[in-house]
């Protein structure tokens, strides 16, 4: 039976358009349909799906790509009852997830596969991190030798002191779109004293704000930008399989790891499956394909993985720091110090933005 995975509504304009929703029809004759919001790449989580669907084959799949801010107001109205549940909510943007499940909006589950998952990728039996993914340093090896590599944040920023060279050539995300962007962006402030330094440096250098890890990564591989900043690994690891010139840097000082947060809704009108697709994604099968097709990894085995994977020295594990679901996410979400923190960012890279 040929199966074909059809886009159903075309994003006209990237992180600012409606939800782009792909359907995975049922391998054999449909029991049931499964509806995943998710701010994932349809192009990485394909073939978790697929595998998924193999072993499930009377589930039909609805995928809903969204933005981290899109999923999070949808869900956010969703818990309110304005709008229909999606049956699974996948969120690069954890600390967004951790609000939504800290507001009552999510299902307590008992679910045998998820309690492998370590401390930092559990919350409350509500939420659950499926994936280890580092936030990483892209590079043009034509633009860059590497022996000038980055290889930590101080070098970054040292590296950044040649304007006239690196001028509208560095790009990371734009954090006040980008939920993932804003997640790490507050980590690294308190990770390092070098944040400012560095961010002024991006400042002085005319850095280019995007919203989306892919848009930093097409620019790095064909030269239109040098350096991308605070990327994410997963997304990386499969471009430069394609991209020859893209290089990858795990910063040796601190590697901020991100897990991308799933729960169940409370109005989930399709629960049992959702719950069948988060176990499936942390059994030995599941783990496999997110290590070796995905390049998503996950939280039980993901910081082995990531070691052979990215060719990194065995005593590197003890840069890589997960960043661990709960409330101290919250933090970064109050309205002050959110405005604080947006202010600070603006004028260090001298935005213009009101």
């Amino acid at each position: 039976m040929m199966r074909f995975v059809v886009p159903v509504l075309a994003c006209l304009m990237p992180c600012v358009c409606a939800a782009e929703d792909y359907s995975f029809p049922a391998i054999a004759d449909e029991g049931s349909r499964l509806v995943i919001g998710s701010t994932t790449d349809i192009g990485v989580i394909r073939t978790v799906i697929d595998a998924f669907q193999v072993l499930n084959p009377g589930i039909a799949i609805t995928y809903r790509e969204e933005t981290t801010q899109q999923l999070f107001v949808e869900a956010g109205e969703a818990c309110a009852g304005n709008r229909r549940a999606d049956d699974l909510i996948i969120s690069s943007a954890m600390d967004l997830q951790v609000k939504l499940v800290n507001d009552g909006c999510a299902s307590e589950i008992a679910a045998t596969a998820l309690t492998a998952l370590p401390d930092h990728a559990r919350w409350r039996d509500e939420l659950f991190g499926l994936t280890y993914e580092p936030a990483v340093i892209v590079y043009n090896r034509k633009l860059i030798a590497p022996s000038e590599a980055p290889l930590d944040h101080i070098a970054l920023a040292d590296l950044l002191r040649q304007p006239d060279r690196f001028h509208g050539k560095i790009g990371t995300y734009d954090i006040e779109q980008s939920g993932v962007g804003y997640l790490f962006a507050t980590f690294d402030a308190a990770q390092s004293s070098t944040w400012g330094r560095l961010i002024e440096g991006m400042g002085r250098n005319a850095v280019q704000l995007f919203c989306c890890t892919s848009d930093v990564l097409d620019r790095v591989a064909d030269g239109r930008l040098a350096i991308g900043y605070n990327v994410l690994g997963s997304y990386a690891l499969t471009e430069a399989e394609r991209y020859p010139d893209m290089a990858i840097v795990v910063p040796s000082d601190y590697a901020l790891v991100l897990s991308r947060a799933a729960f169940i809704p409370v109005g989930a009108s399709n629960s049992g499956d959702a719950l069948k697709f988060l176990e499936f994604t942390q059994s030995p099968q599941g783990r496999a394909v997110l290590d070796r097709d995905a390049r998503l990894f996950s939280p039980v085995n993901g910081a082995e993985q990531l070691l052979d994977v990215a060719g990194m020295a065995e005593n590197a594990h003890q840069s890589l720091r997960p960043i661990p679901l709960g409330t101290s996410l919250l933090v970064g979400l109050d309205a002050m110090k959110r405005r604080q923190f947006l202010k600070l960012w603006r004028d260090s890279l001298a935005t213009g933005r009101d």
